[in-house]
């Protein structure tokens, strides 16, 4: 892995534990062992770099839609619903959480760089959703695009309510759409 590599996998995870505020340059440069001065040379500013972890978990979703591609609506959910077990297994929360919370003292360019990734993230949820309901499997009332925002913000919610309750909720709250997407009303 290259230096420019360490350092974005490096914040990539403080955000994810700590949030875009809550890490410097200096902490970087600490837990590498190097000068901030070697960061500040592939990242001029903290906002190219908040970019670079943007795309690059940007570039992971697609490659995770990717691979789901020929699966089953059920699957493809599943494999959403990987992103936040991932997460939650490594004590962390999501990149779209993260950044979210601190949307409104970010430099406007990520915003810019988050916000296709938060719409190909939401298109890709309704589309799973639509696909499951046409073919019988997920029952819902909602218009799907709402069905897809409830289940994202839910997953949102649980992964950094449940850094404080306890696992069980997590993955309660997980089964519980699950069981509620699945089941036909009458």
């Amino acid at each position: 892995m290259t230096t420019k590599d360490t350092i974005i996998k490096l914040a990539s995870d403080l955000i994810l534990e700590k949030g875009f505020n809550a890490f410097s340059f200096y902490d970087l440069s600490e837990k590498m062992g190097i000068k901030t001065a070697s960061i500040h040379y592939h990242f001029p500013s903290k906002t190219d770099l908040g970019i670079a972890v943007i795309r690059q978990q940007s570039e992971s979703f697609i490659a995770l839609q990717a691979a789901t591609e020929s699966k089953d609506a059920l699957s493809k959910l599943e494999a959403f619903f990987s992103i936040y077990i991932r997460h939650k297994s490594q004590g962390k929360v999501c990149l779209v959480g993260s950044l979210c919370t601190d949307l409104y003292s970010l430099d406007p360019a990520i915003e810019k760089e988050l916000k296709p990734v938060v719409e190909g993230i939401l298109q890709w949820v309704t589309d799973i959703l639509k696909e499951g309901k046409r073919k019988g499997v997920f029952h819902f009332s909602a218009a799907p695009r709402t069905k897809a925002l409830l289940l994202i913000t839910n997953m949102l919610g649980i992964l950094q309510v449940s850094r404080i309750t306890g696992k069980t909720d997590f993955n309660e709250v997980r089964t519980a759409l699950l069981k509620e997407l699945k089941t036909k009303k009458e």
